[in-house]
């Protein structure tokens, strides 16, 4: 490639900058130019900079760990919450259950005391209706006395006395009974 360019200077008399249209007193001042700016970039300009650029930086890294630190606590309290609804829910089933167990029991309690008033009931209409039997024999006897002293003394009118007749009355009706 050496070889290319010296025969393109060559070509053009010998100075190599000129053929390319190159004037190097003006390369000398460019370059010097660049580096003042290069110097004064550096002194002034990228200090401030660099300074806003890390600072960015930083605040981007706090606002990282910061989202990190949310997103823990986040997960923490979603635990929490779930460990709570869990527990809610464990002592709503032990109320539901204990609510099941007191009806039963109230429920049970209720058919017990029903049963015993039901068999009291019973037992007074049979008591009722012992006595009511008791009374209408009572007054079938006496009512059975009458009749059969009537009819003794219709049948024996005259033979016999009052005590006479309900002595025979009570007799006959004490076989009728046997």
């Amino acid at each position: 490639m050496t070889g290319i360019l010296n025969n393109f200077a060559e070509a053009a008399g010998g100075n190599m900058f000129a053929s390319l249209g190159i004037d190097w007193k003006m390369l000398v001042f460019q370059t010097v130019a660049f580096l003042i700016l290069v110097w004064i970039l550096a002194k002034w300009v990228f200090p401030p900079l660099m300074s806003a650029v890390d600072s960015r930086q930083k605040n981007i890294e706090e606002a990282t760990k910061a989202a990190d630190q949310a997103r823990e606590k986040a997960e923490k309290a979603e635990a929490n919450v779930e460990d709570a609804l869990k527990d809610a829910r464990k002592e709503a089933a032990d109320i539901v259950a204990t609510a099941k167990t007191e009806a039963s029991q109230i429920a049970e309690t209720a058919d017990v005391k029903a049963k015993e008033r039901a068999d009291r009931i019973v037992a007074e209409a049979h008591e009722d209706i012992q006595k009511d039997v008791l009374a209408a024999r009572r007054a079938l006897e006496k009512d059975t006395l009458n009749l059969v002293k009537k009819a003794a003394g219709l049948t024996i009118a005259g033979v016999a006395d009052s005590k006479i007749d309900t002595a025979i009355v009570k007799k006959s009706v004490e076989g009728a009974k046997k």
